[in-house]
C-alpha cells in the first residue's frame, strides 16, 4: 500500500471533515476561515461546500466537483484544478498565484474581484462568468469558451485570448494593453471605452463589436474581419489595419493619426472623411469609400476606385 505524505495526510484529514456524510448538518459544512489545504484531492465532492478564507497552497483538486463552492476571499496558490468543476462557484475577492484552471468549467462563477496572477485558464469554460473588475494581468485564457463573460473593468494586461470564444463579452472599460487576442471570436464583444493600447486582434472574427470610444493606439488589427463593428471616436493613432476588412464599420469620429491602411478594405465603411484619410497612411492596395483619395506616409496620392 502506498503511504501517503505528511503534508497529504493533513490536506486529505480535514477534507474528509467536509466531504463525510456522516452526522454533519448542514451548517457544519462551514470551514473555518483560515484552513488551510495541500496535498491531493483529486475528483473529490465539494460541492456546495462553505471554503470561504481558505488558504490553498500545492494542492491538486484537478477533477473536484466544486459546483456552488465559496470560495470567497480565498487564496488559492500554485494549486490544480485542471478540469474541476466550479460551476456558478463564487470566488469572489479571492487572490491566486500560479493557479492552473486549464479545462475547468466555470460556467457562471463569480470571479468579480478576484486577483489573478499568471494563471492559467487554457480550454477552460468561463461563459456567464463575472470577472468585473477582476485583476487578471499576465494570465492565459487561450481557447477558452467566455460567451456572454462580463469583464466590465478588469485588467487584462498582457492578458492572453489567443483563439479564445469571447461572443458578446462586455469587456466595457477594460484596461488591456498588451492584451492578445488574436484569431479570438469576438462577435457582438462590448469594448466600449476599454484600454487597448498595443493589442492584438490579428485575424479576429469581430463582426458587430463595438470599439467606441476605446484607446488602440498602436495596436494591431491586421487581417481581421470587423463587419458592422462600431470605431466610432476610437483612438487608433499608430495602430495597424492592414490587410483587414471593414465592411459597414462605424469610424464617425475616429483618430485615425499614422495609422497602417496598407491592403484594408475599408470600401464598404460608413463616417469616413478625406480628412481622417489625410491622417492615415495607405496604399495602392487600400480599398476606399468612393470619392476618398488616399496617400502614403511618403506622401503619394492615389485615387479610390
Amino acid at each position: 500500500m502506498q503511504l501517503a505524505t505528511p503534508f497529504t495526510v493533513i490536506a486529505v484529514s480535514v477534507l474528509v471533515a467536509l466531504i463525510s456524510d456522516g452526522a454533519a448538518s448542514a451548517r457544519d459544512r462551514e470551514v473555518a476561515r483560515q484552513t488551510s489545504f495541500g496535498g491531493s484531492c483529486i475528483s473529490c465532492e465539494l460541492a456546495g461546500r462553505n471554503l470561504s478564507g481558505a488558504r490553498i497552497a500545492g494542492a491538486n483538486f484537478s477533477g473536484a466537483d466544486l459546483t456552488g463552492a465559496n470560495l470567497r476571499g480565498a487564496r488559492l496558490h500554485a494549486s490544480n484544478f485542471t478540469g474541476a468543476d466550479l460551476t456558478k462557484a463564487d470566488l469572489s475577492d479571492a487572490a491566486m498565484s500560479g493557479a492552473n484552471f486549464t479545462g475547468a468549467n466555470l460556467t457562471g462563477a463569480k470571479l468579480r474581484s478576484t486577483e489573478v496572477m499568471g494563471v492559467s485558464f487554457t480550454g477552460a469554460t468561463l461563459s456567464m462568468a463575472d470577472l468585473s473588475e477582476a485583476e487578471t494581468s499576465g494570465a492565459a485564457f487561450r481557447k477558452s469558451v467566455m460567451i456572454d463573460a462580463d469583464l466590465r473593468s478588469a485588467t487584462l494586461k498582457g492578458a492572453n485570448f489567443e483563439q479564445a470564444d469571447l461572443s458578446s463579452a462586455d469587456l466595457s472599460d477594460a484596461k488591456a494593453s498588451g492584451a492578445n487576442f488574436s484569431r479570438a471570436r469576438l462577435t457582438g464583444a462590448n469594448f466600449q471605452s476599454a484600454g487597448l493600447r498595443g493589442a492584438s486582434f490579428v485575424r479576429v472574427e469581430a463582426s458587430g463589436v463595438s470599439f467606441r470610444d476605446a484607446q488602440m493606439n498602436g495596436a494591431s488589427l491586421s487581417f481581421g474581419e470587423f463587419a458592422s463593428a462600431s470605431f466610432r471616436s476610437a483612438d487608433l493613432t499608430g495602430a495597424n489595419l492592414s490587410n483587414a476588412r471593414f465592411y459597414r464599420a462605424d469610424f464617425r469620429g475616429a483618430d485615425l493619426s499614422r495609422a497602417g491602411l496598407t491592403g484594408a478594405d475599408l470600401s464598404n465603411a460608413t463616417g469616413l472623411t478625406q480628412s481622417q484619410i489625410d491622417d492615415a497612411c495607405a496604399g495602392p492596395a487600400t480599398r476606399l469609400p468612393r470619392g476618398l483619395v488616399g496617400r502614403t506616409c511618403t506622401g503619394f496620392r492615389y485615387s479610390s476606385r
